[in-house]
């Protein structure tokens, strides 16, 4: 609706009441009408006043969405300071590797750049230890896996939005700095779990806090800032770890300081969730938040405007506002299926970055295509989410991904490569659009689940959400060591995994241009007069 329209009253659709009596309902809103003018639900001022997407939205959105440079580096760290180097023998100073070092003496043969370029060389994690190597990365995504429910539950209950990602940013910077100085690799494992769990409330706090303030239409671009900014400190990576080759710890040491600044000089200008302050009954908060949007949008609100309280009979001494998210059916079968798909989703996504070093190409090159890869998956998925349904979106991106991932297992074969001089350059390629295809499915799925869950619990669901993601990327490093001894078997698993993912999203409710509801009851309510008008 256009600004200069006469703004709606409270509608249905989007303002389910949790009172069953109809009378009831006509009379509260009535009652509310003459006693604040008229309400509007947030969807409905953003609409009608502020506008869908404008200046103060962008700048709001670009600000929170920083923050995901600093989840990317440090869940993608480990493929430089986890790496095995190359080593050469005394004698000869021909380059060995793999099973050959388990021959020699310690004499015989010396790492290339020496003891401290990463954990591998430092600790000597070859030969009967090479499996320890992958103990640290599935630590921080087990780590990852259990904080992402915590901060999901106290982003949505008690600390919100802002606040949680504040606390997110502090410990990560002290996690990953405390890294630096770990005396040997089983210290290093724990403090990698630690970091794994403080980090875990910056993607779905981010997320949450950039799109709920923006248009219906725009939700999906707008969540596609944060993958922008988590591709710059992917990207960031190959050069900050080539000029720390001789030092894994400095690399450490040098992403941890910038969550710090970011928490101490940025955030401090970003705002809270107005739906999640109006869910919290703090509706004064929540209509400062949006004036100020709409001022710095060159708009005013207008004074006898109010905001409808998405939580019936609040006032009610005997009430309660605390709906059970594991009792709600509907719910519980949504995201049972969200994090089934999110499961083979971030274990293809993250294993396909790790798995780089079992190309037959060089680490930094290989990392480097892969995180400029991403950029054509953010701005394809950006254009395509605001043309397409996100259930086929994403599902067809999952299946591109499989299909590239088994076509890398066909070119990792032998006869493959002694028969095709190009063939290591066709695998680079083909893993590239495999990495694009599944990070567009990545991003999608993470927008998607925005928008299939209510604000009392959104921040909760992507959370769990994420907790999905991150267990199917603890799988990863392992399936990762497999792949040094057969790079095709771990290529065929990402494959058929990436498949079934796609093929998991048919039961999942389309959500492009729905509105974002605030309760349970509501959005339950809701969907059920929609699938009667459906079936009707």
């Amino acid at each position: 609706m256009k600004p200069s329209e006469p703004p709606k009253l409270v509608a249905a659709s989007s303002n389910v009441s949790n009172d069953p009596s109809a009378s009831e309902k006509g009379e509260a809103t009535s009652q509310q009408q003459s006693n604040n003018g008229y309400a509007l639900t947030v969807d409905e001022v953003i609409e009608q006043h502020i506008g869908a997407l404008g200046f103060a939205q962008i700048v709001h959105a670009l600000l929170v969405s920083i923050a995901w440079t600093f989840d990317a580096q440090s869940t993608l760290i480990s493929i430089f300071s986890d790496a095995k180097p190359a080593a050469r023998l005394l004698t000869t100073g021909a380059i060995v590797e793999g099973s050959i070092l388990c021959g020699l003496s310690t004499g015989e043969w010396e790492w290339v750049g020496g003891k401290s370029d990463t954990i591998v060389s430092e600790w000597n994690l070859i030969c009967q230890h090479k499996f320890l190597v992958a103990l640290p990365s599935t630590l921080f995504f087990i780590g990852s896996l259990f904080g992402s429910g915590v901060y999901g539950y106290l982003a949505d209950s008690w600390f919100g939005r802002k606040k949680t990602l504040f606390i997110s940013c502090l410990l990560t910077f002290v996690t990953a700095l405390a890294i630096s100085f770990s005396p040997n690799v089983w210290v290093y494992a724990f403090l990698r779990f630690a970091n794994g769990f403080f980090r875990s409330g910056i993607g779905s706090c981010c997320i949450v806090l950039a799109t709920e303030v923006v248009g219906k239409k725009w939700r999906g671009q707008v969540g596609q800032y944060g993958f922008f900014f988590f591709t710059l400190g992917f990207l960031s990576l190959p050069l900050m770890g080539y000029l720390e080759r001789k030092s894994w710890r400095n690399l450490y040491r040098i992403t941890s300081l910038l969550p710090l600044g970011y928490a101490v000089f940025l955030l401090p200008f970003a705002y809270e969730s107005p739906r999640w302050l109006l869910v919290k009954g703090l509706n004064k908060e929540a209509m400062v938040v949006l004036k100020k949007l709409a001022r710095r949008n060159g708009k005013q609100l207008p004074a006898d405007l109010s905001l409808v309280d998405p939580i019936q009979g609040r006032d009610d001494p005997t009430f309660s506002s605390s709906e059970n998210f594991w009792r709600t059916k509907w719910a519980v079968k949504r995201i049972v299926m969200v994090m089934m798909a999110g499961f083979g989703t971030g274990f293809v996504y993250y294993g396909i970055q790790l798995n780089a070093e079992n190309l037959n190409f060089n680490l930094y090159l290989t990392v480097a295509v892969n995180a400029l890869m991403e950029f054509p998956a953010i701005f394809i998925g950006s254009f395509l989410l605001g043309v397409m349904n996100r259930r086929p979106l994403f599902s067809n991106s999952s299946y591109l991904a499989g299909i590239c991932c088994l076509l890398c297992a066909v070119l990792s074969l032998h006869r493959v490569t002694r028969a095709l001089p190009v063939s290591k350059w066709l695998q680079l390629a083909v893993e590239a659009i495999g990495f694009m295809a599944s990070s567009t499915a990545y991003d999608v799925l993470y927008v998607y689940g925005v928008e299939l869950f209510p604000t009392n619990v959104r921040n909760f669901a992507v959370s769990l959400l994420r907790q999905a993601f991150m267990l199917g990327a603890s799988a990863a490093p392992l399936l990762v060591a497999l792949g040094r001894e057969s790079a095709m078997m771990s290529f065929i698993v990402f494959g058929v995994a990436s498949v079934l993912s796609g093929v998991v999203s048919i039961w999942l409710r389309e959500t492009r241009n729905a509105p974002l509801y605030e309760t349970l009851t509501q959005q339950g309510k809701a969907e059920e007069m929609e699938n009667e008008i459906e079936h009707s």
